[in-house]
């Protein structure tokens, strides 16, 4: 069955970051994941991932300025530098968490510069941190984002994502699916998921419309909950939704999975 983790950026936003450590271990999670840890100091977060025995599942490369608007730096011809700063940083905090893979942010295409010239800066920038990760043992993934949420975002579908992951030819480069941005951009959930099991690394849920939680929404999670076990998914799905009552009391979902699988 596959394994949950809590996406602390979006659950248990009553408490403060690192209290959403211990929320998240309480409800049941095994793992954790969020926009970036860059501010705190490695080792606080490694003692409350050590204190809760929750798994590091992943994080992001530095995202740029996530308060000022950004998503991402990587398509953006004038940040190469700060890029691959960012990827020295964040080699730091997943090692030092344990953490075996981290997504990528395209970002959002600057205007006046054509699209071939930004992604060609994407796929060099893609090259150069998929072979720093490597040498760690670090898996790199990259995630399309809808157009609705993020207007401008660079990656919006997944056949855009995977023909990018085949031009940068990497091994350790994955895809990261998330359930709602596909289901707003392209529809069709099970069957993709199944046709790129092996370049999937990872999946993230939340229901549609609203991005609340499962079950609130559109999509069928029991059957895509049994879908991903038929099928042999052996990747983390991260809760990346906004509750729409508390989090503790929209938690009903994960907590019918919990019954279901013991």
């Amino acid at each position: 069955m596959p394994k949950f983790s809590a996406n602390l950026s979006m659950l248990f936003t009553e408490h403060d970051f690192l209290h959403r450590f211990d929320a998240a271990a309480k409800a049941g999670f095994e793992a954790v994941e969020y926009i970036g840890p860059y501010d705190h100091r490695v080792e606080v977060i490694a003692a409350r991932l050590k204190e809760n025995r929750l798994t590091q599942a992943l994080f992001n490369l530095p995202p740029g300025d996530w308060v000022k608007g950004e998503r991402g730096i990587a398509v953006l011809p004038d940040r190469i530098d700060e890029f691959r700063r960012g990827v020295d940083t964040a080699i730091t905090y997943a090692k030092a968490l344990d953490c075996s893979q981290v997504n990528c942010l395209a970002g959002i295409a600057p205007a006046g510069i054509e699209r071939s010239a930004l992604e060609t800066v994407f796929v060099e920038n893609l090259r150069y941190a998929a072979e720093r990760l490597k040498e760690s043992g670090i898996r790199l993934l990259v995630e399309p984002i809808n157009s609705r949420d993020v207007p401008g975002f660079f990656l919006n579908t997944s056949r855009q994502a995977l023909e990018i992951i085949d031009r940068v030819g990497a091994d350790n480069l994955f895809l990261q699916y998330d359930i709602y941005h596909m289901q707003v951009m392209e529809g069709d959930l099970a069957r993709t998921i199944e046709q790129n099991l092996g370049r999937i690394a990872h999946i993230q849920i939340a229901d549609n419309p609203g991005r609340n939680e499962p079950g609130t929404g559109e999509i069928n999670y029991p059957f895509l909950f049994q879908h991903l076990d038929r099928i042999g998914y052996s990747g983390c799905v991260g809760a990346e939704y906004r509750p729409k009552s508390g989090t503790v009391e929209g938690l009903e979902w994960f907590r019918e999975f919990a019954r279901k699988a013991a």
